[in-house]
């Protein structure tokens, strides 16, 4: 059972802050030190995408979670649309590696089986969702696929989205998971299954340590970072974005340049 989770939260997020990169995303928040510095539409309601699985790492952690339990890869989960590592059905991986390669590489068949291995009733694993967006706070989010794909009624915000990123990054298994570059887990049967981090930032932004990455249709590209640099840190959350590594490299570079200005 994961405790109860820190949140530090950003006082003057809902105050006026200048928006240097309108074209960036359609909404972002840049926040540096506990102080929002830039913003654009940080309120208006996306779709997630694989954002979404940090609540769903959230939720897994607390439901008797156990690492070095097998689960069985059904064929829905075997089946479902990329980003995906190739698990066969049938095949059984550990629930701890499950959340590796969700949080890693954002693997879709990981997470369902993920999913299905805390319960097979996907409505109750959405409740569960929902309820825990509610206690971090999240009270413009709405929460229909554990996975993040798209889906009718499902949405959150900016803002929402620096509380769960704020709070996952409390919990050490996930900020560990989040800052690997690249990782492996090995079947039961022993294949070994090698993966990279959709995270193009780690390993090219010095002092970058996570959190996650997603891209669908209708969210467009999305990124939650982190980056820490001599105690200093910046958190970018992007919904929509278009091209965000390189904006997101500039956005950040220049956060953390404004320490220096100043």
């Amino acid at each position: 059972m994961v405790g109860a989770l820190l949140l530090t939260l950003i006082s003057p997020l809902h105050a006026e802050a200048p928006d240097p990169y309108p074209s960036a995303a359609r909404s972002y928040l840049l926040v540096l030190d506990d102080q929002l510095l830039w913003q654009r539409a940080p309120t208006l309601r996306l779709q997630p995408a694989s954002l979404a699985k940090l609540l769903t790492a959230l939720v897994a952690l607390d439901s008797n979670w156990n690492a070095e339990r097998w689960l069985t890869v059904s064929k829905y989960a075997a089946s479902v649309p990329p980003s995906r590592l190739g698990l066969k059905a049938g095949e059984q991986i550990t629930t701890g590696a499950a959340l590796a390669a969700m949080l890693i590489r954002s693997a879709n068949d990981a997470c369902r089986a993920l999913v299905e291995s805390v319960t097979p009733d996907l409505t109750e694993f959405r409740a569960r969702m929902n309820a825990r967006a509610v206690r971090l706070g999240m009270r413009e989010s709405n929460f229909v696929d554990p996975c993040g794909f798209d889906a009718a009624g499902q949405y959150t915000t900016a803002t929402d989205l620096l509380k769960l990123a704020q709070a996952a990054r409390t919990v050490p298994l996930i900020s560990h998971l989040a800052a690997l570059p690249e990782a492996q887990l090995t079947t039961r049967a022993g294949r070994t299954i090698k993966f990279m981090s959709t995270n193009a930032l780690l390993g090219r932004l010095a002092g970058t340590e996570g959190l996650k990455t997603g891209n669908t249709s209708q969210a467009g590209q999305c990124l939650i970072a982190y980056v820490r640099r001599q105690n200093h840190d910046v958190w970018l959350i992007m919904l929509g974005g278009t091209e965000r590594w390189w904006l997101a490299h500039g956005m950040i570079e220049d956060a953390f340049g404004s320490i220096l200005a100043n």
